[in-house]
């Protein structure tokens, strides 16, 4: 089996995690590639297996991995987006951060998960991903996102006038700080956190979620994946800011924003002891009410 591992630069108190999770791989002797960046910066901190490969973007990863292995929060995991792309090789996150929704291992549950992996007890969730239309291109090759893709005011001016299309009819014009899209599983990232619905992960939708309206009377608004989107911006600031998952660039109000559902899914995988609803009740205390305990 062979396993890529991805991470970020992190604080020294998770490096005898790091050397958990590499010593349990070892013991199934399992071929190991490691992204450059991150190899570069635990090779001095933690004992690596001599045999290991490194990769530094997504055409490389494509011959290294049966499964890509991220370690750290849930931001990690969306890093891994950009090097998976459309190739299916499904992705699994060991949690070194705070909340650990995507990246749902626990990293005190190291060997039962890498177990349970390496046997291949586990299930695939296909998750679909957004797709962001603009001119030049903002985001390069990399124009998807898995959680969200955020229109946002740039500093503080006043609120956007957002105005929203679905196949060419008009939606709304949203008074605000800016318009969420969300993909299912980002129905529980920023969206959740500005009074958006949850969607369960096979749900066939997006999300459209107001930032801060200042009519009171916008709510969300679930739609079909199978539409297309357009936004035009009006605002007294000449630019804003677009957002795919954590990548953020600086755009002109001129500029139209397409976003439609792309053409392939991103592979998480969801070991055979997990659901999605126990992670929902656990991870963001779903229905808990402490007068039932």
């Amino acid at each position: 089996m062979k396993i890529a591992i991805y991470g970020r630069d992190f604080n020294d108190s998770v490096l005898p995690f790091v050397q958990e999770v590499f010593d349990a791989l070892a013991s199934y002797q399992v071929e190991i590639s490691v992204y450059l960046k991150f190899n570069n910066f635990i090779r001095n901190k933690v004992n690596l297996p001599s045999n290991i490969r490194t990769f530094s973007n997504h055409k490389e990863l494509l011959n290294e991995a049966d499964v890509l292995l991220s370690l750290g929060g849930d931001g990690t995991l969306l890093d891994t987006l950009s090097l998976v792309r459309d190739s299916q090789i499904p992705v699994i996150g060991i949690n070194f951060g705070r909340l650990g929704f995507l990246a749902s291992i626990n990293k005190n549950a190291i060997k039962t998960a890498i177990e349970a992996l390496v046997k291949g007890e586990y299930s695939l969730d296909k998750r679909s991903i957004l797709n962001l239309e603009s001119q030049n291109n903002l985001f390069g090759e990399e124009n998807f996102a898995l959680n969200d893709m955020t229109i946002h005011r740039r500093d503080n001016s006043a609120m956007m006038i957002i105005h929203a299309f679905m196949n060419g009819e008009f939606i709304n014009s949203y008074w605000a700080d800016g318009l969420i899209i969300a993909t299912p599983t980002g129905s529980t990232a920023y969206s959740l956190s500005c009074g958006g619905p949850i969607i369960l992960p096979n749900a066939q939708n997006f999300v459209i979620t107001p930032v801060a309206p200042h009519n009171l009377n916008v709510r969300p608004v679930i739609i079909p994946d199978d539409v297309q989107l357009t936004f035009e911006i009006e605002a007294r600031s000449t630019k804003f800011l677009l957002s795919c998952d954590s990548r953020t660039e600086t755009v002109d109000r001129s500029v139209k924003i397409t976003i439609n559902k792309a053409k392939f899914n991103i592979n998480l995988i969801r070991l055979n002891n997990e659901s999605y609803l126990t992670t929902l009740r656990n991870k963001l205390l779903w229905g808990i009410d402490t007068r039932n305990y």
